[in-house]
């Protein structure tokens, strides 16, 4: 008999969608692919319109992201009835709903609220503590894990191993690059006319990108070829000082292919860090990568160069170590290898295997 998985798909209804709302994509979207007929597949959402669409068939409750959300840890609101399996994808909830054997999860993808406190409001670190004693509490419920090492954490924090169930993350299919020449032309827009370094991500206290200029400078006066330090992604919260690094902001997602492709290093080092999206987009364009060994996605990855962020002579070390790694074809390959499993396929695999 066919069976029905659904799951929640609230974040892509919040102002700031965030990373979580790409593993919410990539997991709806890898299940659909498969194609496999012993089950279908609906998100369940708030009121409202989705940031940016939704990939899958959707369920509506009647009302806003903030009331479910007050909701959810009471009453699965908006949940289908007859689903066998009920996922939350964010920590938001719900905790159950579905059909009267339903299997129930929920995905926690950090713990960024206690290893950052600064980074959260004081209502933010509350509504996370609440939602993890919640949890914690229900023995049914298994708990999906997106970061390496967090399954030995929460053991720590009171959830039995055996509830516990670690899976992949993927990387989107790039698409398709803008030219060399394209390339240079945005980059000589802003100064920029010989190598560079890359940073991709917000611009915010968590992504230690005070300590990265430092290093950077320190690294450029060893040797040249590190070349500018080029800055692309948001503005975040908090008052981030960038230095003499040249912030191109947002940008279409075939330059961004195309500076991965064509940046001399690719750094990225975050004080803490949920999982890590740019150093695996980096490394799937061929990219030499330097990461903060906070990094999840990449902290067994021998293809990253890994230092330890608050060390700005470390990740100087780190761009100048980077600089002598060959970059032929064969080099790009390897890099491009060492990340080939992650893709929103084996992430759904993964979860149908967490649900069995």
């Amino acid at each position: 008999m066919k069976r029905t998985i659904a799951i929640s798909v609230e974040q892509l209804y919040r102002p700031q969608p965030g990373g979580i709302a790409t593993y919410v994509r990539g997991l709806a979207s890898g299940l659909v692919a498969l194609g496999d007929e012993s089950f279908d597949v609906i998100g369940f959402a708030p009121r409202g319109v989705p940031r940016d669409g939704v990939p899958l068939r959707t369920v509506h409750a009647p009302v806003g992201v903030g009331l479910l959300t007050r909701v959810w840890p009471i009453w699965p609101l908006g949940v289908p009835r007859g689903a066998d399996v009920v996922h939350a994808t964010t920590m938001a909830g719900p905790f159950g709903g579905g059909s009267a054997t339903a299997v129930h999860s929920v995905a926690m993808h950090d713990l960024l609220w206690r290893d950052e406190p600064s980074s959260s409001t004081t209502a933010g670190i509350r509504f996370h503590e609440g939602r993890l004693k919640l949890i914690a509490s229900r023995e049914e419920l298994r708990v999906i894990v997106t970061a390496p090492g967090l399954v030995d954490r929460l053991a720590d924090l009171g959830i039995a191993p055996h509830r516990v169930h670690a899976v992949r993350l993927g990387v989107n299919d790039l698409g398709e690059a803008a030219s060399h020449a394209s390339v240079r032309e945005r980059l000589e827009r802003h100064g920029v006319r010989g190598p560079f370094t890359l940073y991709v991500g917000t611009r915010e206290p968590r992504k230690n990108l005070e300590r990265l200029v430092e290093a950077h400078r320190e690294a450029r006066s060893i040797d040249a070829e590190v070349g500018d330090l080029v800055v692309v992604g948001p503005s975040g919260w908090g008052d981030v000082s960038t230095g003499d690094a040249k912030v191109l902001g947002t940008v279409p997602r075939a330059l961004l292919n195309g500076l991965y492709r064509d940046a001399t290093v690719v750094a990225y080092v975050p004080r803490a860090e949920g999982w890590g999206l740019p150093p695996v987009e980096a490394l799937h364009a061929g990219s030499r990568v330097v990461a903060s060994d906070t990094t999840p996605s990449v902290h067994d990855n021998p293809e990253a160069v890994r230092v330890d962020p608050l060390d700005v002579h470390a990740i100087a070390q780190g761009l100048l170590t980077a600089l002598t790694l060959a970059d032929d074809d064969a080099s790009r390959s390897r890099r491009q290898a060492s990340v080939a499993d992650l893709t929103w396929r084996n992430v759904a695999l993964d979860h149908l295997a967490a649900w069995q």
